[in-house]
């Protein structure tokens, strides 16, 4: 059964192991990190097709994801704001790859983060992946 559109979840343990197929039997493709963002794709008897921020599609035991909504930085820099406009003060510098918890929508084009770190403030949504 297809899952909604633009249906994201996060990984809620350690690691978790990205098959090719909905089966321990299947080819073990690689480790995900926890918080990783993915993007639901389809459901099948406890598994689910993820794509992750790099477009990679694999299947995740729905055990290891959490309901937890966290955004990638894809850009190669990205910055936490203290409001959500281009000229409020920065807060935080954040490189590709890392990961920030989405708290809601923001003024059209941002949306408000919060970094593991405690930092709350609003980063471009063009620069994140999981919305």
């Amino acid at each position: 059964m297809p899952a909604s559109a633009l249906d994201y979840r996060s990984v809620g343990v350690p690691a978790a192991i990205l098959f090719d197929t909905p089966s321990k039997a299947g080819k073990k493709l690689f480790l995900i990190r926890a918080q990783t963002p993915v993007e639901v794709l389809v459901r099948l008897d406890g598994w689910i097709k993820v794509r992750d921020a790099e477009g990679a599609l694999a299947w995740i035991e729905a055990r290891n994801l959490a309901e937890q909504r966290m955004l990638q930085v894809t850009a190669a820099s990205a910055e936490v704001r203290e409001a959500p406009n281009a000229s409020a003060n920065v807060l935080l510098s954040l490189a590709k790859g890392v990961v920030v918890e989405y708290l809601e929508a923001g003024e059209p084009g941002w949306v408000k983060v919060r970094h593991r770190d405690g930092v709350t403030g609003f980063i471009r949504n063009t620069q994140v992946w999981g919305l």
